[in-house]
């Protein structure tokens, strides 16, 4: 799993531990957390909840992850008692179909002989979110691609989880394949040694009871990126098309090594007068 605390874990484990100042049946659906520091996946997280409001349809709670006293991890959360109202959604930008995403898949390993042995590919089948890229060149390559994509993402086994529970598996899985959309229209990748890649924060609205044991389409853009971070964003469709959540996240990618010079030197050159 790597030796740093994964950002969806910290969001689904602070989501629950806000839940369980839950009675009155109101769910999360909307959360705005910060990755203040790095943290170990060895050692254990201590999870703080504060009551910030309490109504009779919404309650706030303020959630504070510390390890070995240290503050790494902050989150709000508001809960709701469910509601009847107006509705509408946008349709997915792609066809919801696993069979054929499955199928692509496949092609692709077949014609990626080395690809089960990448190390991502490895590092993601230890996670218990299985994964089916739209397109998986621009999820496990490193290509200049447009900055959008998809992934069908389900529990690889079922979890039969309680509503608040499967708001946490969601949680989990929206910190999976976000960060990468802001790298790929630069043909780079996060762990490569071309750029510095870290979340630095993290929000989700929850539209409806998402059910985690089925499959959900995670659909993911990036409008922008400048001065070494990167907007993301996206939207999860159960497989009916409903739109059950929506994320965003802002990330750091920073440029290293030689990547990085050629932009220093192409800066220099943009600001020397010209005679």
């Amino acid at each position: 799993m790597g030796p740093r605390l994964f950002g969806g874990q910290a969001v689904a484990q602070a989501l629950l531990a806000a839940g369980e100042e839950e009675d009155t049946g109101r769910l999360p659906h909307s959360l705005h957390a910060y990755f203040l520091k790095a943290g170990s996946s060895e050692d254990p997280v201590e999870y703080r909840v504060t009551s910030l409001s309490a109504g009779r349809s919404f309650a706030t709670r303020r959630v504070e992850a510390f390890q070995d006293n240290t503050l790494i991890f902050s989150m709000i959360a508001s809960f709701q008692l469910e509601e009847m109202g107006f509705a509408h959604q946008v349709a997915p930008a792609f066809e919801l179909d696993i069979d054929a995403a499955r199928s692509a898949l496949d092609t692709w390993r077949e014609n990626n002989p080395k690809a089960n042995s990448a190390p991502i590919i490895e590092r993601l089948q230890k996670r218990p979110i299985e994964l089916v890229p739209l397109d998986p060149g621009a999820i496990f390559g490193s290509k200049i691609k447009a900055e959008h994509n998809g992934v069908w993402m389900r529990m690889r086994e079922p979890a039969h989880a309680s509503p608040i529970e499967q708001r946490g598996l969601l949680a989990y899985a929206s910190d999976m394949m976000l960060l990468r959309n802001a790298l790929l229209p630069h043909g780079v990748w996060p762990g490569s040694s071309t750029v510095q890649a870290a979340s630095l924060d993290h929000a989700i609205w929850f539209h409806e009871n998402p059910d985690f044991d089925r499959w959900h389409l995670f659909v993911t853009d990036s409008p922008w990126a400048g001065h070494a971070r990167g907007l993301n964003r996206g939207h999860f469709y159960d497989i009916d098309g409903r739109m059950v959540a929506s994320v965003t996240q802002e990330s750091l990618m920073r440029p290293q090594g030689e990547v990085r010079e050629r932009m220093l030197a192409a800066e220099g050159e943009r600001e020397t007068p010209q005679d």
